[in-house]
């Protein structure tokens, strides 16, 4: 039977799931349901890779999101200042509760669906940049032509980021998901700059609010909530808005970038989605089922002893759910390594389960949508430029994505 260093090198997160991160999976899926490993930092952590056991935990209570439950030494993830960590990804109720109530209400379905026509302007108009520039005929880099550009951009125009800070903002957000070993300095650089940032932006929507969701939670905050129990904190609205659009970019463009390499590397489904774009709403959900933004889902910390699959988790250990091994588990998805955009792709958990379900998966799952129908219609000798063996994916273990993506059209 394969150990886990024969599987991990040495039992950690690093080379061989990065370079192949679904064989991996499927090796320790076939393993054991939990695995003890050695996470980025060097500190132990659980990992859990078969469907039933991640859903499970998903929405488990037990299981915290609160750093404060971590034991000392454990893996605790990115390494932020207060202003920017009194976030959702890092609360239990019934903080957790308050806050997500106070945003909801900008993200659900109803009210997300209103940004479909300024979407599709948006993506209209970076593809007539495109045909500006190439004429006919051309090649580009999707990732930053394309599948970076309009998530941002969707993202700060809902919260009222002025333009000239856009491209800052994406430099800092690539840092910090995937740090350069070279460049130890350059992820607290990012931190700084960002909270600078954030500092600002919020002082200048005091002084001139706007219609955006950034001055409607400023004036929540400075207003006391209306519902009177509403309360936010100045850590607590900065994180939000970090949170915020560090994941409306973020997790968009990974999106968008593996569902377009699915497509092209699979020219009949492809020429099947081509036929009929009403598929794409349906299709949406294999794509991040079969290849999905987020490799691990935020780390938990049990509060007490916690039982997952056949083995005991001691309290306050790092608990690591590998959502892309549960969406590629062949018990929940017979065939489960096939890309098919004919299945019922429903029930994945590339956007999480329970109380901690992405706030932004109507907006991600719209972005994606529009993204590729304005791809395919307007571009419809789209091909991958190169060999796809030489694509370059970014080296981080929580966000799944690639660096580039060219092509040619």
């Amino acid at each position: 039977m394969s150990t886990d260093q024969d599987l991990l090198a040495d039992g950690r997160l690093t080379d061989g799931l990065l370079a192949h991160p679904y064989a991996v999976y499927d090796r320790l899926r076939d393993t054991a349901p939990v695995h003890r490993v050695t996470g980025p930092d060097g500190s132990p952590a659980w990992l859990v890779t078969r469907y039933d056991d991640v859903r499970e935990a998903l929405a488990n209570p037990l299981l915290s999101l609160d750093k404060r439950h971590a034991l000392p030494g454990g893996y605790k993830g990115f390494a932020l200042p207060p202003a920017l960590d009194a976030n959702l990804l890092n609360m239990d109720p019934p903080d957790h509760t308050r806050i997500r109530r106070l945003v909801g209400r900008a993200f659900t379905t109803r009210r997300v669906e209103q940004l479909r026509a300024p979407i599709r302007r948006t993506a209209d108009h970076l593809l007539d940049v495109l045909g500006t520039s190439g004429g006919p005929h051309g090649s580009t880099d999707l990732i930053a032509a394309y599948a970076a550009p309009l998530p941002i951009t969707v993202i700060c125009d809902l919260l009222g980021v002025p333009h000239e800070h856009r491209r800052d903002f994406r430099a800092w957000t690539d840092v910090l998901v995937a740090p350069d070993p070279a460049r130890p300095q350059a992820a607290k650089e990012a931190v700084v700059a960002m909270l600078g940032f954030f500092t600002q932006l919020l002082a200048d929507k005091r002084k001139e609010p706007a219609d955006d969701l950034l001055s409607d939670l400023i004036a929540v905050r400075d207003e006391g909530g209306r519902e009177g129990s509403d309360r936010l904190s100045e850590d607590e609205l900065m994180s939000l808005a970090f949170l915020i659009l560090f994941a409306g970019y973020e997790n968009t463009v990974q999106l968008i970038g593996t569902a377009v390499l699915a497509l092209l590397q699979h020219p009949d489904q492809l020429a099947a989605l081509r036929a009929d774009l009403s598929r794409l709403p349906a299709a949406v959900e294999e794509f991040v089922r079969y290849d999905g933004p987020a490799l691990l889902a935020i780390r938990r910390f049990p509060l007490e002893d916690v039982t997952i699959g056949d083995v005991t988790v001691p309290a306050g250990e790092t608990v690591l759910l590998s959502l892309a091994a549960a969406n590629r588990d062949p018990r929940r998805f017979p065939d489960a390594d096939r890309f098919d955009l004919g299945r019922d792709a429903t029930g994945h958990l590339a956007l999480g389960h329970g109380i901690h379900y992405c706030l932004g998966a109507p907006l991600a799952r719209l972005e994606t949508e529009i993204a590729l129908a304005a791809l395919l219609e307007r571009l419809p000798d789209l091909k991958l430029d190169g060999d796809p063996g030489d694509l370059r994916w970014r080296p981080s273990l929580r966000a799944r994505g690639l660096l580039a993506l060219p092509v040619t059209y």
